[in-house]
């Protein structure tokens, strides 16, 4: 696909916002580290209980991005839920690890 050749995850971070509020994460987000090599996990997926705790699922592939899957939790406990911690400031998966400040959204449309 010519997509690939046009699309990498420094133009897609040129794209997104930032999340403010990471302990807010929604399906749909995107943890993403822009370079060569940079990364890109998607949030499929949100559950909160009725305290307000929030866990969610993160999807992943590699080039092409023709074979996505859930990634596992490396904290064993939850897996394959991640909980949803803004205070730990670091997103640790079992390839990459994020700072929560690398959480993105979509711009809103228009």
């Amino acid at each position: 696909m010519n997509v690939f050749t046009y699309c990498s995850t420094r133009t897609l971070r040129r794209q997104l916002q930032a999340v403010a509020n990471p302990d807010t994460i929604a399906a749909g987000e995107v943890l993403i580290r822009a370079g060569s090599p940079g990364h890109a996990m998607l949030v499929v997926d949100v559950a909160e209980d009725g305290y307000g705790h929030r866990i969610y699922l993160l999807a992943q592939s590699y080039m092409p991005a023709q074979d996505i899957h859930i990634v596992v939790a490396p904290d064993g406990g939850l897996s394959p839920w991640y909980r949803a911690d803004a205070s730990a400031g670091l997103i640790h998966t079992p390839e990459w690890t994020f700072k929560t400040s690398e959480l993105c959204s979509w711009p809103a449309i228009k």
